[in-house]
């Protein structure tokens, strides 16, 4: 950075000392140098960047707020350039040399103590949390940097994607329980072994079974779960019946992200990629156990009222989609101002680049039954009848002789989407996520198109 670059005018007229300002320029990280010292440098910079941003009002005159988004915008430049030369050492420090394999999470908080700043610590998300999505003070942008950077990487970034294909130490406690009594409840989400089935039941009814902060883990379980139990051959993913004066006891696949959660601040920019890294892709490329061994299985998705957003992404990786004769799908990418999860790198696959644009960018939607809507369903039902189609493909996939699921889903895979093509989408995903995820667009969308102010948890 030089002298010209930095923003002493502003930052004066904010009301920060000059002598500290003089001291924070002075102390801009060199963009080379051993690991050991860039950490001390980085970690020097950004604590007097965090001093100079804490005697700032949160909600103070225009110039204090233009200066808050000038130091953060500086020290986030910092981050970057650290994590452009030193990536693959912080990732050897922090996993031995890729002994040992981390989430992103466990990744982003074994960062934060090794490089102090680099992103943000347990106790800042806290903080950061307790605010609506208005309020935040961006302090998450630094995550994106941070998993874009790992994930450009070949090697970390595999390791890494590897990582969170492993399943969480809650599956093995259930498993048990679900291989005993054929049943798991894990509050939003039920697992439910029917023959050689087992279907995973997203029951979030208040919310037309939403994603949000709360059903993340469970869902995730639950899919470690379908894969883990040897008695079932194919995962079976349905909405259960929600609560709602516009569908009385009727089920609904899916309605997206929370969006009254999301408003609230209760759901953090980690939940975009935990969710499209772990769940999603585990339904994808199957688990991977201790010793490398892979565990996949067909999925079939029973597609009831609408798939929308994030459930229209999982449309993308399912083997086989029933859908009820009028239901919508579709993506509202364009209203809610936040990139739909890996649906810009799969649904051009279904539909192709016009179509899936079109979706993307300018909200098109598909319905069950219609012409089109062929390249993402793969039968259309008659409401009431999807328990009777269900049953008759589950017996089509377990008894028809079908061998080697697994191999021929996995050679498809390959040609498709290889782990190094998905590792780069999600490496650019990260961090333009995070810069939707806390951008002032992004609140408005949710207040002109959600009504987001008027609504309650």
């Amino acid at each position: 950075m030089t002298t010209a670059s930095f923003p002493a005018g502003l930052l004066e007229r904010a009301g920060l000392p000059p002598s500290q300002l003089t001291e924070f320029a002075a102390a801009v990280p060199p963009r080379d140098g051993a690991f050991k010292i860039a950490i001390e440098a980085l970690a020097g910079y950004l604590a007097r960047g965090r001093d100079l941003i804490g005697r700032l009002p949160a909600q103070g005159s225009a110039d204090e707020r233009a200066a808050r988004e000038a130091i953060a915008g500086l020290m986030n430049g910092a981050r970057d350039d650290f994590l452009r030369g030193h990536s693959a050492a912080l990732y050897d420090a922090v996993t031995r040399r890729r002994a040992r394999s981390l989430r992103i999470e466990e990744l982003c908080e074994a960062a934060a103590a090794l490089v102090p700043g680099l992103v943000p610590s347990p106790a800042e998300m806290a903080g950061e949390r307790a605010r609506r999505l208005a309020d935040k003070e961006g302090i998450e942008y630094a995550v994106g940097l941070l998993a874009g950077h790992m994930l450009a990487l070949p090697e970390p970034g595999r390791h890494l994607v590897q990582a969170m294909l492993a399943p969480l130490p809650e599956a093995f406690t259930h498993l048990e329980e679900l291989r005993t009594t054929g049943a798991v409840d894990l509050g939003p989400v039920r697992v439910t072994r029917r023959g050689r089935a087992g279907i995973l039941e997203l029951c979030n009814p208040r919310h037309l079974n939403a994603e949000d902060d709360v059903t993340l883990g469970p869902t995730e379980c639950a899919v470690d779960l379908i894969l883990l139990d040897p008695d079932i051959e194919v995962g079976v993913i349905r909405g259960g019946v929600v609560d709602h004066p516009g569908y009385p006891g009727a089920r609904v696949f899916g309605s997206g992200i929370n969006l009254t959660r999301l408003y609230l601040g209760l759901i953090d920019y980690m939940f975009y990629l935990v969710r499209d890294l772990a769940y999603v892709n585990k339904i994808y490329r199957g688990i991977t156990l201790a010793g490398g061994r892979t565990i996949e299985k067909l999925w079939v998705a029973a597609v009831e009222r609408y798939a929308v957003g994030g459930a229209c992404q999982l449309l993308h990786v399912v083997d086989h989609v029933i859908a009820t004769s009028g239901s919508r799908l579709f993506l509202p990418a364009r209203k809610e101002g936040i990139i739909p999860g890996a649906s810009n790198l799969r649904l051009p696959r279904f539909v192709g680049d016009r179509a899936a644009r079109q979706a993307i960018l300018s909200g098109r939607e598909w319905t069950a039954g219609q012409p089109d809507a062929a390249l993402l369903c793969d039968e259309v039902v008659q409401p009431g009848e999807m328990d009777r189609a269900l049953a008759a493909r589950i017996d089509a996939l377990t008894n028809s002789g079908l061998v080697n699921a697994a191999a021929n889903r996995s050679a498809l895979r390959a040609g498709q989407e290889p782990v190094d093509l998905f590792r780069e989408y999600m490496a650019t995903f990260a961090v333009e996520q995070a810069r939707c995820h806390l951008s002032p667009a992004l609140v408005r969308n949710l207040e002109v198109h959600w009504n987001a102010r008027e609504r309650r948890i």
